[in-house]
């Protein structure tokens, strides 16, 4: 960008088992954490040229019903993925500071998780004293 060199980067190739992405959004009057149970898997092919940190994943359920829930849920571009936090954790980080947490994992049906969203809408509207 204007002529600079690049940026200092990790790079790295990430290794493969369960993990959880995670993304905290400001929904104006209330945030939402979003956790998406993945399995992290060796790539097909070298992604030898991306200069930044590398991993492949499959989300659960699936990445169709997976993305779908993301988008619904307004999941953000940016996450935060790990090796070493549950999704137990993360739902009790929520709880902590009391913010809402919507987990999306192999039991999601897309049908359901519509419905949880809009039940958490009025479940934390009455909280926050909106409704």
């Amino acid at each position: 960008i204007g002529g600079k060199e690049d940026p200092a980067r990790l790079v790295f190739d990430g290794g493969e088992g369960a993990a959880v992405n995670a993304s905290l959004i400001d929904l104006g009057h209330r945030f939402r954490l979003i956790v998406n149970e993945v399995d992290a898997v060796k790539p097909k092919h070298n992604m030898s040229k991306l200069p930044v940190a590398r991993i492949l994943w499959q989300p659960r359920p699936s990445l169709r019903d997976s993305a779908e829930a993301w988008i619904l849920a307004g999941g953000a571009h940016h996450t935060c993925f790990s090796f070493a936090v549950t999704t137990e954790q993360l739902q009790d980080f929520a709880e902590i500071i009391g913010v809402e947490c919507v987990v999306i994992n192999e039991h999601t049906s897309v049908a359901s998780f519509k419905n949880e969203l809009r039940w958490n809408e009025v479940f934390w509207g009455r909280k926050q004293g909106l409704l």
